[in-house]
């Protein structure tokens, strides 16, 4: 008597219970081998592709394999329409649940290489920032593969995507100061105008970025606060990264006494051109001129570069080097002009004590 099974005989059954089998072992052991080759070769090279593809195979759930090896198992029979329509769904739906891993594992493996980068190179706590993008994509890609799991098991999801739309422009218009905030915090870690560590000037602020959020950007000020901007309004000021300076222009005044001789004051900017190169740390000598004839001054314009943009070495080689200028105007004989201003005494003061109106002693100059 031949026994029959949802309208298959036993053999058929044995048949593809034994197809199911072979094909997950075929499928295990493949994932085995690839994965201990590529495992090999990821160790003796320095690219990331190799790196990428192994922690994908690593991915590979078991689970995956089985559903997909009895699928496969299940060819070898016969089923009413329905039922291999349901199969199907399954086994797709299944596969667009690893593809979904698959994805997720891409993510963050990204992540993970972008920050060691960042931990290897110029910027440590940049690499935080970059958990804005993981999170976006991580969420998009989940999104995305649900909506396909479930349109693939028959539900109409154009209603839930229309639905979603609109439930999204309403929420997009309820907060879209949040969202232009969360924009603004993404064009900031892509666009990168600065990142955590960085000393920036913003309008009349200034300060090193302690963190950048979703929403608000902190920056730790030279007193001790903490200044908090919001994202959006940091994007639409002008900012000056300090931090990224490569060097320093250094640049001052000398005001020199209108009696001063022109042609020490000739020979001055020779001087101070010799002052400036011969110290270590300025990169070159741009240029020192006799600029103006002021009302009270004769005015030389200096400027320098200093090769480090470090604040603390720009102020002391520029004090070096004014205390330099200084000792060479004092042996040159030649005087710093301070403006002056006369001082009258009040005609009406009855003081007796008090000079003449019109003595010398009732008018000094005073320097400011």
């Amino acid at each position: 008597m031949r026994l029959v099974f949802m309208g298959n005989s036993i053999e058929e059954w044995g048949t593809a219970l034994a197809v199911a089998i072979a094909a997950a072992v075929l499928l295990y052991v493949v994932k085995y081998l690839l994965v201990h080759r590529l495992a090999q070769v990821a160790e003796r090279t320095e690219t990331r592709v190799d790196d990428w593809f192994l922690r994908l195979l690593r991915a590979t759930y078991t689970v995956f394999i089985l559903v997909l090896a009895l699928y496969l198992g299940s060819l070898m029979l016969e089923f009413p329409r329905k039922y291999e329509v349901w199969l199907w769904r399954v086994a797709v739906s299944a596969m667009l649940v690893q593809g979904a891993i698959w994805a997720d594992t891409a993510v963050r493996t990204w992540r993970g290489r972008y920050r060691q980068a960042a931990m290897g190179g110029e910027s440590v706590a940049s690499a935080a920032s970059t958990a804005i993008i993981d999170f976006l994509l991580r969420l998009v890609v989940w999104v995305v593969f649900v909506l396909m799991i479930l349109d693939n098991l028959g539900f109409n999801i154009t209603t839930l995507v229309a639905s979603l739309g609109i439930g999204g422009i309403a929420v997009a218009l309820a907060v879209q100061n949040i969202l232009g905030d969360l924009l603004a915090s993404l064009s900031i870690v892509l666009d990168k105008p600065f990142v955590v560590g960085d000393f920036i000037i913003v309008d009349d602020k200034l300060g090193t970025v302690e963190y950048i959020g979703l929403k608000t950007t902190r920056l730790r000020g030279l007193g001790g606060d903490q200044v908090i901007f919001a994202n959006g309004d940091i994007l639409k000021a002008r900012i000056a990264n300090q931090t990224r300076m490569f060097t320093r222009r250094a640049a001052f005044l000398l005001r020199l006494h209108t009696a001063s001789d022109p042609e020490q004051v000739a020979a001055l900017p020779g001087m101070i051109r010799q002052i400036v190169e011969e110290h270590e740390e300025t990169a070159s000598f741009e240029r020192a001129h006799l600029r103006e004839l002021g009302e009270w001054s004769l005015n030389i314009e200096v400027i320098y570069w200093i090769k480090n943009p470090d604040y603390f070495v720009f102020m002391d080689t520029q004090q070096s080097i004014l205390l330099a200028v200084l000792r060479g105007l004092k042996e040159r004989g030649i005087a710093i002009a301070s403006p002056a201003r006369m001082l009258v005494r009040d005609p009406f003061d009855c003081n007796e004590a008090a000079p003449p109106l019109h003595s010398p002693a009732s008018i000094r100059r005073e320097g400011t």
